[in-house]
Parts: C-alpha cells; sequence; structure tokens
C-alpha cells in the first residue's frame, strides 16, 4: 500500500470551505482549491445555456492509513450520498516530494470496492476540453469535470510528464467504471488525435473509493 493517498472532492462553489473543515476533524491538515466546471447532459439546460456548473476542486494528501476514514467523514457530512451535492475520490500517491509538515501523524458505508472505478485524465489545448466530454459522453461516460491548468505567472510553467500546462491548456477529468475504461480512452484517442505530437496527454488511475456516484452518473 502506498504511503500516502490522494482524496479529490468536487462541490459547487461556494462548499469548499466547509468541505476542508470536514476534512480538519478526520486529521487532514490543509488542501489545495480550484476552480472548475461541471457538464450537465440536459438537453433544456443546454438550451437555456445553464448546462455549465462552476465547481469548486478540492485536492487532499494524507496518510493512506487516514484516508479511507477521513473520505468517509467527509462524504458523510457533505451528504455526497444524496444527488448533486458532490462526489469525492481516492487514488494512491506512488511518491510525494515536499513540505510533510501537512501531513498528519466511522462511517457505516461504502460506497463501491478498489478496482470498481477508474479515472481517466486528459490536458488538452483551451478550447478541446468538451471535444473531450463530447467523445467521452459517445462512449458511455456520463460527463467530466473541466479545469483552466494555469501557470503561477507568466514565465512560470507547471509540468506533467514533459507537457507544459500553461494558460492555454485545460485538464479534464471523468471518473468511470472500469469496463468502460478501454472504450472511453479510445474514443478520446481517436476523437482528438492524441496520439500526434503536441495535441495532449491521456492518462488513467485507479481509485481507492468513490462516493456520490449515482446510477445516471456511471
Amino acid at each position: 500500500m502506498a504511503e500516502y493517498s490522494l482524496i479529490c472532492c468536487v462541490v459547487d462553489v461556494g462548499h469548499a470551505s466547509k468541505t476542508l473543515k470536514s476534512a480538519k476533524k478526520y486529521g487532514v491538515k490543509g488542501g489545495t482549491i480550484c476552480i472548475g466546471r461541471g457538464t450537465v447532459r440536459n438537453r433544456l439546460l443546454k438550451f437555456l445555456e445553464f448546462d455549465e456548473i462552476r465547481k469548486e476542486i478540492i485536492t487532499m494528501i494524507v496518510e493512506s492509513g487516514l484516508a479511507s476514514n477521513a473520505i468517509k467523514g467527509i462524504s458523510k457530512d457533505m451528504e455526497f450520498h444524496k444527488p448533486n451535492h458532490g462526489i469525492a475520490f481516492s487514488h494512491p500517491v506512488c511518491e510525494f516530494i515536499g513540505s510533510k509538515n501537512i501531513l498528519p501523524g466511522n462511517s457505516d458505508y461504502k460506497e463501491v470496492n478498489s478496482g470498481m472505478y477508474k479515472i481517466i485524465y486528459a490536458i488538452v489545448e483551451k478550447g478541446k476540453a468538451e471535444d473531450v466530454i463530447d467523445a467521452a459522453t459517445k462512449a458511455g461516460a456520463r460527463g467530466g469535470t473541466i479545469i483552466n491548468a494555469r501557470g503561477a505567472g507568466p514565465h512560470e510553467v507547471q509540468k506533467l510528464f514533459t507537457i507544459e500546462v500553461e494558460p492555454e491548456k485545460e485538464k479534464v477529468f471523468i471518473i468511470t467504471k472500469a469496463e468502460m475504461k478501454s472504450a472511453i480512452v479510445e474514443s478520446i484517442r481517436a476523437h482528438l488525435k492524441i496520439d500526434e505530437p503536441g495535441t495532449g496527454i491521456l492518462y488513467v488511475l485507479d481509485v481507492d473509493e468513490v462516493y456520490g456516484l449515482h446510477k445516471d452518473d456511471s
């Protein structure tokens, strides 16, 4: 088992602080908040131009021994078992480098088992994130979350697998059942031409636990 785990929560704008407050009850010392947007597949909302919902994404690194109890507690406090209240998932961190002083030395349900779900990440040029969502939807995905990936300043960039993540990049993540992963990945690869240089990158991670997904979400 990995020494650390990453917990990610996706909530409506304005709920991140409450999520972090809940997390601290379960031993999480802090986290990072960024703004993204969710996608709603509803024809009426799309016609009314209300098909995008601003989201706050909270990421927290914790010791693996605390992760399961923390994600269960957060999900219970934030009522992720109710539709449209948010989602939470965790996956192992292979290596953690940085200030470890951010790390600390029961819920009665578990929604899914390890291995049932995968998370697909794509980093593409700005304006292409919706194409990723469309390709994924054609293969059976129910939607995803889009994050504008930005560097810290005009002369600074963040790097991920040698790809520079600058203001003109967008990051998309999609949670899917494991058996649907291959079809969704292949659809995104084909539609976005990911194998061509400079078009983006695509990678898949295992998910330890997921809360907040419902029948219509997967």
